[in-house]
């Protein structure tokens, strides 16, 4: 998808910027070329800072995206989805961080199997699209303190990179 926006903001760095964050956090277009997350509209001033770009930057984008009749459908069905991973912590769970080919199949699979057999619960699973992340990772929130023996196990099952947080 992001080749795919990279063609069609070709040489404007700014507006690619725009539309790859919105896409990346989940923000949707309205046919008046607004922005929401979720049901919030946002507004371009503080959009625009927060990326960097001029306000009419953000506006130009999201009005390009209204009338684009192959962008609108895929930016007005868009959904913000809470990722709790950096607040786990507080919740008292911990979170383990997977880096994979992003080709390989059945990692979520491999992982979760591990998980069950040893009675660990999953909280939530986010994986990032390789084709939104140059370096795409997945989290996953587990309920409660994942023992050391767990920790091996999944250390094990040969994936690029285990971390626990």
């Amino acid at each position: 998808m992001l080749g795919y926006l990279e063609e069609r903001f070709a040489g404007n760095y700014a507006k690619l910027k725009v539309v790859s964050s919105m896409l990346r956090l989940g923000l949707k277009v309205d046919r008046a070329g607004r922005i929401y997350c979720g049901e919030i509209e946002l507004a371009p001033a503080k959009m625009g800072r927060a990326l960097g770009v001029d306000r009419r930057v953000v506006i130009e984008t999201a009005k390009q995206i209204a009338a684009d009749p192959e962008l609108f459908p895929i930016f007005s069905s868009l959904l913000p989805t809470a990722n709790v991973s950096g607040a786990a912590k507080f919740f008292g769970h911990d979170v383990i961080e997977i880096e994979a080919n992003p080709s390989s199949v059945g990692v979520v699979n491999k992982v979760a199997e591990v998980l069950a057999k040893n009675k660990v619960v999953i909280r939530q699973i986010i994986a990032d699209d390789p084709d939104l992340y140059p370096e795409p990772k997945m989290h996953l929130v587990v309920q409660g303190r994942l023992p050391q023996k767990v920790m091996a196990k999944l250390r094990a099952l040969g994936l690029d990179s285990v971390s626990f947080k």
